[in-house]
């Protein structure tokens, strides 16, 4: 599924790239499948209207997951195999120069992601530890964009934030087979916050993978830091109470292991109640 012939020579380029990059380091890769790879999970990738979807709304995001890869479609389920797989993660601590990366199997808070018209997720920087592995802290993110015929005007750029939350320093379109890769500080703050206006029948995809390191040690696991924006206002507000409504649900998932499963159908019910 991923070309080592075509990537393993532009290692060392795109290793000092992703250093040096602003305002953390990252790197976008273009055509980062062939692209016959990449149609083929675009034609598998699931319709919006699969039950099977996990719901994601509230305050700070407006999305859908999956992460049941043992139902995933064939190319895409041997996709998240290959970026799952030793080789892989060995091109990535190269690329990273993080050592020891682990790949997360169950695809917490990954897999696979869609929104449509009117979806966003705030500027936040992601949990910093897996909340079923206490020793795993979370270091790298690897985001593959699936939208043919993305105009920059439906929105949907992720937005790549400076560590005082001042002003976007970057921006990544969703483009078809575009890769974004980079690293999970406690301060890498990213996200599309300005809600989508692309027609109803266009969906923003991706497939999200994570990468984690063992720490011997302690490290501070922390929930998902959600930001306000210079110029918020008072939705601030709001954010900052969701954001702590969701460290307790944190908190509970870590403590009793728990999957999403059952905040994503209340969430679905709430919103059928807002919808109503």
């Amino acid at each position: 599924m991923f070309s080592y012939d075509r990537w393993l020579p532009e290692l060392p380029s795109l290793a000092s790239r992703f250093r040096a990059a602003e305002p953390y380091p990252h790197v976008v890769l273009e055509q980062f499948l062939e692209p016959r790879l990449a149609e083929a999970c675009l034609k598998e990738f699931p319709a919006r209207g699969d039950k099977s979807w996990k719901n994601y709304t509230h305050v700070n995001e407006r999305k859908f997951g999956r992460s049941d890869q043992g139902h995933f479609p064939p190319t895409l389920r041997a996709l998240i195999a290959e970026l799952n797989s030793a080789r892989f993660l060995r091109w990535l601590e190269a690329l990273t120069g993080i050592d020891g990366l682990i790949a997360d199997d169950s695809l917490m808070g990954g897999g696979l992601h869609q929104s449509s018209s009117g979806g966003f997720l705030n500027v936040h920087a992601d949990f910093t530890g897996h909340p079923h592995h206490e020793r795993w802290r979370r270091r790298v993110n690897l985001l593959l964009y699936l939208n043919p015929s993305w105009q920059e005007a439906y929105g949907g750029q992720l937005e790549l934030w400076d560590k005082q939350m001042t002003r976007p320093v970057q921006t990544v379109s969703p483009l078809m087979n575009r890769a974004l890769i980079f690293n999970t500080d406690p301060d890498s703050f990213h996200g599309h916050p300005t809600p989508m206006t692309c027609p109803e029948e266009f969906v923003r995809r991706s497939v999200a993978l994570y990468y984690f390191t063992d720490e011997k040690g302690s490290f501070s696991a922390r929930s998902t830091e959600y930001r306000a924006r210079p110029g918020d206002g008072a939705r601030a507000v709001a954010i900052y109470l969701d954001k702590m409504v969701l460290r307790s649900y944190d908190k509970v998932k870590r403590t009793f292991r728990s999957s999403d499963d059952f905040a994503s159908r209340l969430l679905r019910l709430l919103e059928r109640g807002r919808k109503g």
